[in-house]
C-alpha cells in the first residue's frame, strides 16, 4: 500500500446540540472526493478524535467508507492511551472499512514512555491490526516524541508502513527519511514546511491546509516530484499564511471557520473547544480571498 501524495485530515461536523452531523459529514466528503487528494484521514487531531466516543468513531468511519471510493485511501485515527484500547479501536476501524490506521503515541505517563515502551506498544498494535499501521508523532499536542531509534526499529515491521510527523523540526524529518526502508512512507503534517519536507525526501503530507486548499497542496507535491523546486517554493510561500491560521494560530476552530467560509459545513467544535471570534474570522476570510487567486492557477 502506497501512502505517497496528499491527504486531508478532515474535521468532524457537529449539529447544534453537539451530536454528530452525519449528513454534513457525507456531503463534505463528497466535495473532497471531487479533488485530486490521495485520500482522507478521519478521527485525527483535526477530527477532534480525543473528544469523540468509540461508538461515534465507528459511525464516522463507516459513513466515510460509503463516500470514499476504492481508489482512494481512507485512514482512521485509532490512537488511545492504552495498548489494549488501541488494538480494539484499530480492529473496529478495519471492520468499518478503513484501509489503514493512524496511531498516535500514548502520552499520559510521560516519564515511563521510553523507546522500549513505544516499540512494544506499536509492535503489539501492528501485530493485531488487520490493516496497515501508520505511526503518528505530534509532540506539540502530546508532549512526547517518538525517538528516532524506536522509529527505526518499528519501520521494519511488515505491518507498519509509515509515519506521520506533525512538527516543523526538519532535523527530525530528515532523520526519519534517512532511516526509512523501502516501502516505509514518511508523511508530514506541517503545511508551512511542506515544501521543505518534500525537498528532504518526505513522501507526502497529511495537511489541515488540504481541507481548505487541496489543489494547492497537491500542486506543491507534484512540482517537487517533477523537480520544479522554484515554482513549488513560490506556491508554498503563497499558501503559508492561511496554513498558519488554520493550524498553529487558531487550530481546529480556525479550520472549521475556514471551511464554513468556503461552503463546507464546518460548524462549532465540541466543548471544551470554542469557536473563533469575529476578528479571527476576518483574518481567515482575507487570506481565503488571496488563496482564491492562488488556486485559480493550480487547478490544472
Amino acid at each position: 500500500m502506497n501512502f505517497s501524495g496528499v491527504f486531508a485530515p478532515i474535521p468532524t461536523p457537529f449539529a447544534d446540540g453537539g451530536e454528530l452531523d452525519l449528513y454534513a459529514w457525507r456531503d463534505n466528503i463528497d466535495r473532497w472526493m471531487e479533488t485530486r487528494l490521495s485520500g482522507l484521514v478521519v478521527l485525527g487531531s483535526n477530527g477532534e478524535a480525543p473528544l469523540i466516543d468509540d461508538p461515534e468513531a465507528d459511525q464516522l468511519i463507516a459513513a466515510a467508507r460509503e463516500r470514499v471510493p476504492a481508489d482512494r485511501l481512507l485512514i482512521a485515527g485509532t490512537g488511545r492511551q492504552s495498548t489494549r484500547s488501541t488494538v480494539s479501536a484499530s480492529r473496529r476501524a478495519a471492520d468499518a472499512g478503513a484501509d489503514a490506521v493512524l496511531v498516535r503515541t500514548p502520552s499520559y505517563f510521560k516519564g515511563q514512555l521510553t523507546a522500549e515502551v513505544f516499540i512494544r506498544h506499536f509492535t503489539i498494535v501492528a501485530d493485531a491490526s488487520p490493516v496497515p499501521v501508520l505511526l503518528y508523532n505530534f509532540s506539540a499536542l502530546t508532549g512526547v516524541t517518538l525517538p528516532v531509534e524506536a522509529a527505526r526499529e518499528l519501520s521494519i515491521h511488515e505491518n507498519i508502513l509509515g509515519l506521520k510527523e506533525s512538527g516543523p523540526d526538519m532535523g527530525y524529518v530528515g532523520a526519519l527519511v534517512d532511516l526509512a526502508p523501502d516501502g516505509f512512507n514518511v508523511l508530514v503534517g506541517s503545511a508551512p514546511t511542506f515544501f521543505a519536507s518534500l525537498a528532504l525526501g518526505a513522501d507526502g503530507g497529511i495537511l489541515a491546509l488540504a481541507c481548505v486548499a487541496p489543489d494547492a497542496c497537491v500542486k506543491i507535491y507534484e512540482l517537487v516530484v517533477a523537480g520544479r523546486y522554484d515554482e513549488a517554493r513560490e506556491l508554498q510561500r503563497q499558501v503559508t499564511p492561511i496554513a498558519k491560521l488554520v493550524t498553529s494560530i487558531h487550530g481546529v476552530p480556525g479550520l472549521k471557520a475556514a471551511l464554513s467560509l468556503i461552503g463546507f459545513v464546518g460548524g462549532r467544535p465540541r466543548l471544551p473547544l470554542e469557536p473563533v471570534g469575529n476578528e479571527a474570522i476576518s483574518h481567515i476570510r482575507h487570506q481565503i480571498g488571496l488563496l482564491d487567486t492562488v488556486s485559480s492557477g493550480v487547478t490544472s
